[in-house]
C-alpha cells in the first residue's frame, strides 16, 4: 500500500455515545489535545444539536489550534449544518440513511429526495467553506446501485471524501472488501470507512475496506461506540504497522491514551484486552515461558516493545525452573538448580496462590537459601493500599478501575481478609490523599487500609545469615491450619 492511511478519531463524538458515557468539557479537551499529539488525522468534536455543552466543547476544541482537522457531525439537514458551522470546525460529517427501510420508515422519503438532500446539504457546506465528508448510513445493506446514485449526488456538490457506515456490524472482511473494490471503478474518490463491532469483525472489516481501497479509517479509543462500539484505535493502528508496515500515530502513547479515556468514561477494558490490556503481553504456561526466555517471537506475533509495553512471565502453579530462574536473576539473585526446584515444589504445593509477586519470589529464596535481602529505604513516597469489595462486584472490574488511577504502580487481586492490594507512589503527601480518595470513590469499595513502605527489597545480598519466614507462607499455614 503506497498511499497515506489516516485516522478519523471519533471518541468525542461515537465515544460519547456508548451507554453510560458523558465526557465533560475539559474532559473532551484533554482527550482532543491527546489524540493531536499522538498524530491522529481528524478529530470527530461532536454533533453541536445534541446538547449545549457539545456545542461548548466543539467550539473550545476548534479553539485549540490543533494540527488535526476538526470536524463536526451532522445529519443531512441544513440546521445541523449551520450549527457545525458556527462551531468553527474545518470539516463537517453529514450522514444520510441509504436503505430503503431507513428511507421509507425512519426518514419517509423517497430516493429521489434521498439523492437531492444529499446534493443540497453538501453545497450548503462547501458553500460556507467546509470540508464535507458524506456518510451513506448503513451503506454495506444499500442497494449497490442506489448507493453508487447517492455517493454521485455528493461528489457532484463538491464532496471531499465518501464514507461507508457498516452501521449495524454485519459486514465481512471479503465482502466489504469488494464492496470498496466495486466502488472504487465506478467513482473517482477518496473512500472512508466506519466499521461497528457487533460481531466482533470491526477492525478486520477495517483492514479488508482499505485492501479495497479506503484511506480513512473511522476509530475511537478503546473501541468505545453504540453497543458493541466500531473499530478500536489502538488495535487498527497496531495492525497496520504489523501487517502492512504503515505507520499512522505515534504507538508508544497508546496505552496511556488508553487509560485516560478508561478513566474519564467509566468503561475498563478486561485484563485479556488485545494490546492495552493487563495480560496482553503475560506468558503463563511453562511451554510458553521457557521458549520466550529464548526467544520472544515463538509466542509473540510482535514484540511489546512496539507499543512501548513489556512482557511479563506469571509464576504460578504452571510454572517451571526457567522463568523462576529467570525471574529471579532479573531481581539480581543467583541460585543453584537445586535451591530453584525446592522453590518450584513450594509453588506447585500451593496452587490456589495464582500469582507470585517479586516479592513472593524473593521471599522464597530467602528461605531455601539463607540470603539475607538488602533494604531500600525509598526517596518518594510509597504506600501499600489494602481495599475491602462489596461482596456482589466483580473484583476484576474493581482492580482495573483502581489501575487507571494517577499514581497506582500493580494492582493485585489477594485472597485473606481484603481483596486487593494496591502500590502507589507519590511525590508529596497532598498527592498520596488525592490518590487514596480517587480509590476510595471508586464503585463497589468499602473499606480501605492504607500501610507507608519505610523499607523495600530490591535484590539480595551475598550474607548468609536466617530470613525470616515469608508473608505468603504464613498466611498459607494459617489457612492450612484452620482446614485442619
Amino acid at each position: 500500500m503506497e498511499k497515506k492511511i489516516m485516522i478519523l478519531d471519533s471518541t468525542l463524538r461515537e465515544g460519547e455515545q456508548t451507554p453510560g458515557v458523558s465526557f465533560s468539557v475539559e474532559q473532551k479537551l484533554e482527550i482532543a489535545q491527546k489524540l493531536d499529539e499522538i498524530g491522529v488525522d481528524i478529530i470527530e468534536s461532536g454533533n453541536p444539536v445534541v446538547s449545549g455543552d457539545v456545542k461548548e466543547a466543539m467550539i473550545k476544541i476548534s479553539k485549540l489550534g490543533l494540527e488535526a482537522e476538526i470536524m463536526g457531525h451532522a445529519r443531512a439537514s441544513i440546521p445541523d449544518i449551520r450549527e457545525a458551522v458556527d462551531c468553527g470546525v474545518d470539516s463537517v460529517g453529514i450522514f444520510l440513511g441509504a436503505t430503503d427501510t431507513r428511507l421509507k420508515q425512519q426518514l419517509r422519503i423517497s430516493r429521489e429526495r434521498a439523492l437531492e438532500l444529499a446534493y443540497e446539504t453538501v453545497k450548503y457546506a462547501k458553500d460556507h467553506g467546509l470540508k464535507v465528508r458524506f456518510t451513506a448510513e448503513d451503506g454495506t445493506r444499500a442497494d449497490p446501485d442506489f448507493l453508487k446514485e447517492l455517493f454521485k449526488s455528493a461528489l457532484e456538490a463538491g464532496a471531499d471524501r465518501l464514507s461507508i457506515a457498516d452501521t449495524v456490524g454485519i459486514m465481512t472482511p471479503g465482502r466489504i472488501r469488494a464492496l470498496y473494490e466495486d466502488l472504487g471503478k465506478s467513482l473517482d474518490a477518496v473512500f472512508e470507512t466506519h466499521c461497528h463491532n457487533d460481531l466482533g469483525m470491526a477492525v478486520a472489516n477495517s483492514l479488508a475496506a482499505v485492501e479495497g481501497g479506503a484511506r480513512i479509517i473511522d476509530v475511537t479509543v478503546n473501541g468505545l461506540g453504540e453497543r458493541a462500539g466500531i473499530a478500536s484505535l489502538q488495535e487498527v493502528a497496531a495492525a497496520l504497522k504489523v501487517h502492512y508496515g504503515i505507520d499512522t500515530v505515534k504507538l508508544s502513547a497508546l496505552k496511556p491514551l488508553s487509560m485516560l479515556v478508561e478513566r474519564y468514561s467509566g468503561i475498563f477494558l478486561p485484563p485479556h484486552a488485545p494490546l492495552v490490556g493487563d495480560n496482553a503481553f503475560s506468558h503463563k504456561a511453562g511451554v510458553h515461558t521457557a521458549a520466550v526466555i529464548i526467544n520472544p517471537s515463538i509466542y509473540e506475533g510482535f514484540p511489546p516493545e512496539l507499543i512501548a509495553r513489556t512482557r511479563e512471565l506469571v509464576v504460578d502453579k504452571y510454572a517451571g525452573k526457567s522463568v523462576i530462574r529467570a525471574r529471579l536473576e532479573r531481581l539480581g539473585v543467583r541460585l543453584s538448580e537445586e535451591q530453584i526446584s525446592r522453590i518450584l515444589e513450594s509453588i506447585k504445593s500451593r496452587p490456589a496462590v495464582t500469582r507470585y509477586r517479586d516479592a513472593d519470589l524473593l521471599e522464597l529464596a530467602e528461605r531455601v537459601s539463607g540470603m539475607r535481602l538488602k533494604p531500600v529505604i525509598p526517596e518518594a513516597i510509597e504506600a501499600l493500599i489494602s481495599v475491602k469489595c462489596e461482596s456482589n462486584v466483580y473484583t476484576s472490574s474493581v482492580a482495573r478501575r483502581i489501575g487507571a488511577i494517577k499514581g497506582v504502580l500493580r494492582v493485585y487481586e489477594v485472597s485473606g481478609d481484603y481483596d486487593i492490594e494496591v502500590e502507589l507512589i507519590a511525590g508529596s503527601m497532598a498527592e498520596l490523599n488525592e490518590c487514596l480518595e480517587s480509590i476510595r470513590e471508586v464503585k463497589g469499595i468499602i473499606g480501605t487500609n492504607t500501610k507507608f513502605v519505610l523499607k523495600r527489597f530490591d535484590g539480595a545480598s551475598a550474607m548468609n545469615e536466617s530470613a525470616n519466614r515469608s508473608a505468603l507462607e504464613r498466611e498459607v499455614e494459617k489457612e492450612e491450619d484452620r482446614k485442619a
